[in-house]
């Protein structure tokens, strides 16, 4: 898949204007007595599945937003440089299978929120995308996000109380799946026997 890849400032104001939605919408939430949190996943209930879409940006109080908003904007950022289009099948890869990995093995009667699952995704994607693509640009700024980030992977384990290691799983899953589907490179086509000729 060839595109142009997006400009840097441009790359700055697409995750700065999401940053500050999911800001805005913490403001709202707190204001509203925690009203928005009935929008986030809902664990094994059938009418809680929609709600895949809208819990990656809302959050449980300000500590557990601030706790998300610098790995959100430094990885949504490097992966908006390699393209809109790529951008966007990522992040939804790593949406969709973030919240069914947290619908499915949540206990029930949790309620998940929580941009985390979208930031591993961008995650693994950013390092799988070194594997795969070969680029020498890519795979350095993949050691460069191992070190900076990869202790999170820790993250799709389960540990702390309270934590979504679920949608941590499934957001890592998503984004490999995306790096795989967009970046894999074909299989070298196999070599003709010396002085055979091709019938096309």
């Amino acid at each position: 898949m060839k595109q142009e890849s997006v400009r840097p400032a441009q790359a700055g104001l697409v995750i700065g204007l999401l940053l500050a939605g999911m800001w805005l919408l913490e403001v709202v939430d707190q204001l509203s007595g925690n009203v928005l949190d009935g929008y986030g996943i809902r664990a094994r209930e059938l009418d809680g599945l929609p709600e895949i879409f809208t819990a990656p940006f809302l959050h449980g109080g300000f500590d557990h937003l601030i706790a998300n908003t610098v790995p959100f904007a430094v990885l949504g950022f490097l992966v908006l440089l390699g393209g809109l289009v790529r951008w966007l099948l990522s992040s939804l890869s790593s949406i969709i299978s973030s919240g069914l990995f947290a619908w499915v093995l949540t206990p029930s009667d949790t309620v998940v929120l929580g941009a985390s699952g979208l930031v591993f995704g961008w995650l693994t994607y950013l390092l799988a995308r070194g594997v795969w693509s070969r680029r020498p640009g890519q795979v350095l700024l993949a050691v460069a996000v191992l070190v900076v980030y990869g202790g999170l992977i820790w993250g799709v384990l389960p540990g702390a109380a309270g934590v979504s290691w679920q949608a941590h799983l499934g957001g890592a899953v998503g984004g490999l799946l995306a790096a795989w589907r967009l970046h894999r490179r074909p299989a070298p086509a196999p070599a003709r026997p010396s002085g055979q000729t091709s019938p096309w």
